[in-house]
């Protein structure tokens, strides 16, 4: 029977030293990188034969929509929902993100994501206790772009990459600056402009960012994240210095 070798990246905690296993699952073509976990789940015996713990992961869509089973493959951050082992060099590396806590495993908090999303307002404040009726147009270009922003699923690649994002750093990540873009775009989410650019103009915002683009370029969705940020320089510079003027 054809077999996948997987060397896996473990660790039983947050505080437990990292280590190594390796596991062979049996082959079926098409299959993913979850199918395979799925698989070492059923039977947690490593490739040498030895019974273990079953391993750690987070999953949800599997469509590469929620951004929730995003690890290192292979060296490369990205969803294993997508990741074919057809497609993979054998064997295959599975490791958690390296910019996050490791809860266990394959399993990392991305807290500071969400965190950071909430410090930029990351919404549209709407009553919604009655009908407001219809709310103003955007040119299609502005619905355009906007879509486009709209598919950031959090998943945490672009901060993965991001040098400037790390444990010495405040930096929020490129994925929440873009965001500020989104709202900022929205016809009624500019009613809280100036608050979203005053949220990243203090410490660890985009004047953190280093400018390196890694971000852009492993974007599972493409979202055009330097486009963003550059805007948002644009828009920050502004805003400052109608503060300077208005004394």
């Amino acid at each position: 029977m054809k077999t996948v070798h997987f060397k896996i990246k473990r660790q039983l905690d947050k505080n437990s030293r990292p280590f190594w296993e390796d596991f062979e699952v049996p082959y079926r073509p098409g299959m993913n990188v979850i199918i395979a976990l799925l698989d070492i789940a059923k039977n947690p015996v490593t490739k040498s034969g030895k019974k273990t713990t079953s391993i750690a992961w987070d999953c949800n869509c599997l469509e590469e929509v929620c951004g929730a089973c995003t690890m290192v493959i292979n060296g490369k951050v990205r969803q294993s929902c997508s990741a074919l082992v057809d497609q993979l060099e054998k064997p295959i590396r599975l490791e958690p993100m390296s910019k996050f806590p490791v809860v266990r495993d394959l399993k990392v908090d991305r807290q500071f994501m969400f965190d950071a999303l909430k410090r930029v307002k990351a919404w549209i404040p709407i009553d919604g206790t009655y009908d407001l009726g219809p709310g103003p147009k955007m040119s299609d270009q502005d619905q355009q772009t906007g879509y486009k922003l709209s598919q950031c699923m959090t998943c945490g690649c672009c901060v993965e990459v991001c040098p400037q994002f790390n444990d010495r750093s405040e930096f929020i990540g490129a994925a929440a600056l873009s965001q500020v873009r989104l709202f900022n775009l929205h016809p009624t989410g500019k009613m809280q402009k100036e608050e979203r650019l005053a949220a990243i103009m203090g410490e660890g915002g985009i004047e953190d960012c280093g400018n390196s683009q890694n971000c852009v370029k492993v974007c599972p969705k493409e979202i055009p994240l330097t486009t963003s940020i550059a805007d948002l320089n644009r828009d920050t510079t502004l805003f400052a210095l109608k503060k300077i003027f208005q004394g």
